[in-house]
């Protein structure tokens, strides 16, 4: 794929962007300086990333062409050795550079609420809903990302019946949107003594947290509802009612949280989930191309339905909506995603690239 069109683009925009951060009153509207330096270490990393995919592009021309012309054959295979290096940076750069070009997105430099449902399966649907959130929290670590589990429950044998946590960091959105939708397990269950492979899903929904400024909602829109906590907890499960559901009437959105002892917070929490919910369904509204609707998104969790396969028997996982397939299962499980997520979103990346071409 041709960069160069992109870049010329990105190399005007970062020397506009030089002579902003120059302005030493710019320090002093934080909001401005906040979003121009953001797009400024941006286009700056994708520049840096272009010189090395260029500098990369020729020393393996000028290894070829060394190769050629070696007669020695131990600094022959020198040379081959240091080529197949050099591919395979070039490989990776070309990748990078690809999820680098595309336009940054509304949301991909929000907080993002993620919720975790197992939906087909019983408790072998939670147990692994509990592994899936496992290996979104290591990864979160990884990028030195915090986890704020905002309501968690879990089933009788260890497994989650529902999670739903926010995680703040650095591009947070668009590293883990591609995660939404269902995700098919297939293993034998611990608690199977036939040895039977069983096949369960868990469903996935990565939203954009949004800032009251930017979801205003009316007091009169609102129904709240108080209730009594259940489950394990303090002395003041069940006995005080601090459990709030909040329903958002012009929509139907309704958001509970029993994850505090205290009403007030639980209304905090739930408030938070809320505005990520109506602003996630206002931005679908109105760019149905990007997203579909929530429930579109997550589906119904029927077994038929899936955005990625997990085959432990096979050790094999297969992302459907990219054609993707990879025998790393084990590594995946226990938080060594960066290299799958990448290449999923370089994926992405090339096929959102396409058609900014075909516009040029």
């Amino acid at each position: 794929m041709d960069f160069l069109p992109f870049i010329v683009k990105i190399r005007e925009k970062y020397k506009h962007l030089e002579t902003q951060m120059s302005d030493p009153g710019i320090f002093s509207r934080q909001k401005e300086y906040q979003e121009v330096s953001r797009e400024y270490r941006r286009a700056d990393a994708v520049l840096k990333k272009y010189d090395r995919y260029l500098k990369c592009q020729e020393e393996i021309e000028d290894n070829k062409m060394m190769l050629a012309e070696e007669s020695d054959e131990e600094f022959a295979e020198v040379i081959k050795a240091d080529l197949e290096s050099l591919q395979a940076e070039y490989e990776s750069l070309e990748s990078e550079v690809k999820t680098l070009l595309v336009p940054a997105g509304p949301n991909d430099s929000r907080n993002t609420i993620l919720e975790i449902h197992p939906a087909a399966g019983g408790d072998e649907a939670g147990l692994f809903a509990y592994e899936l959130f496992r290996v979104y929290c290591r990864y979160a670590e990884k990028n030195g990302w915090k986890v704020e589990v905002l309501e968690l429950t879990e089933n009788a044998v260890g497994g989650l019946k529902f999670v739903n946590c926010s995680i703040q960091g650095e591009e947070v959105f668009r590293k883990l949107h591609l995660e939404s939708g269902v995700h098919r397990v297939q293993r034998v269950p611990a608690t199977e003594s036939g040895g039977r492979i069983h096949t369960s899903t868990v469903t996935c929904a990565v939203l954009p947290e949004v800032e009251e400024v930017d979801c205003p909602i009316k007091n009169e829109d609102l129904r709240f509802d108080t209730f009594r906590a259940s489950g394990p907890g303090g002395q003041c499960v069940n006995t005080t009612d601090s459990a709030v559901r909040i329903t958002h009437i012009p929509t139907g959105i309704a958001v509970a949280s029993q994850q505090e002892k205290s009403q007030h917070k639980n209304r905090e929490i739930a408030m938070r989930i809320l505005r990520a919910r109506i602003i996630q369904k206002m931005q679908e509204e109105e760019q149905a191309k990007y997203a579909a609707e929530r429930k579109s998104q997550v589906g119904t969790g029927d077994r038929s339905e899936r955005i990625r396969t997990y085959n432990f028997p096979q050790g094999r996982v297969t992302d459907h909506r990219f054609g993707v397939t990879r025998y790393d299962l084990n590594q995946i499980m226990t938080g060594e995603v960066e290299d799958f997520f990448a290449q999923l979103l370089a994926i992405e990346s090339e096929r959102v690239l396409e058609a900014e071409m075909a516009k040029l």
